[in-house]
């Protein structure tokens, strides 16, 4: 399927983006899903190009979700380009769902008897400088003395293996939850919003890798935000969020206590 030294050509996506990297607020957003692009040596991965219209090859609304708190917030955020069906950077390496071979229940053809070499391809030419860019975001926040909050952004579909999932917003975390019990307490005060805690997913078997890596090892507070697709599917929709979750994270985001320094256990 692929024939040249490197996968991505002069004429791909750039692995990621990167907004407002000055943001003044001690806080780092970031998208791991925010994309929909392959390369194009991979041939749209043996699928028709509708099915990149779909959940399962990006988190549909977030980008757009993203960037209106990044400026609201004036916080820096961060966009992977690449679909989470080439490599997902909310994965560690080593999961069996890091380059998924079916996606609800449907099979992807191009990810089907890769070689160790395909596979370390994709990871250093879109899974590695994502995070390293992130790496560079938060060490240059702590070179300056700042211990940001990050806070990572998804989306989830509103059916899921026939379930109906009844959440507008899910909160995922580990086992830190200096973050995520206010931002859910304050998102329950929100009229009429079903809030889910660790749903759709749990971010204690694998589906918050990005944050455990990032945020946990350097004992940072963190939070993973999925929102129900349907609810950001147009700009009306992403407008009502942002709005939303601008004013939420406003709330929370003030309690100073967020930004100190981790306590060194003696």
């Amino acid at each position: 399927m692929m024939h040249s030294e490197t996968l991505l050509q002069h004429s791909d996506p750039v692995p990621f983006e990167c907004l407002n990297p000055q943001g003044k607020a001690p806080l780092i957003l970031f998208c791991d899903h925010a994309g929909r692009a392959v390369p194009k040596a991979l041939n749209a991965l043996g699928l028709d190009t509708a099915h990149f219209d779909k959940h399962i090859a990006w988190d549909i609304g977030i980008a757009e979700l993203g960037r209106g708190l990044s400026r609201l917030l004036d916080a820096p955020l961060l966009l992977n380009h690449y679909s989470r069906l080439v490599i997902d950077c909310n994965r560690h390496l080593k999961d069996p769902t890091s380059i998924p071979q079916i996606s609800d229940r449907v099979d992807i053809p191009g990810n089907r008897g890769l070689t160790a070499e395909q596979r370390e391809q994709r990871a250093a030419e879109i899974f590695n400088p994502y995070h390293d860019a992130l790496d560079r975001l938060i060490d240059e926040r702590l070179a300056a003395g700042q211990h940001p909050i990050l806070l990572s952004l998804h989306s989830f579909t509103p059916v899921m293996n026939d379930f109906v999932r009844p959440w507008h917003i899910g909160v995922l975390w580990n086992q830190d939850g200096r973050l995520p019990l206010p931002l859910m307490q304050r998102l329950a005060a929100e009229p009429g919003l079903v809030v889910g805690d660790n749903e759709p997913y749990s971010g204690r078997d694998g589906h918050g890798f990005s944050m455990q890596h990032h945020a946990e090892a350097r004992g940072l507070a963190h939070a993973l935000i999925e929102v129900r697709q349907d609810l950001i599917a147009d700009a009306a929709g992403v407008a009502r969020w942002v709005e939303t979750l601008h004013r939420v994270c406003h709330d929370v985001l003030a309690d100073v206590t967020l930004y100190h320094p981790p306590a060194v256990s003696r």
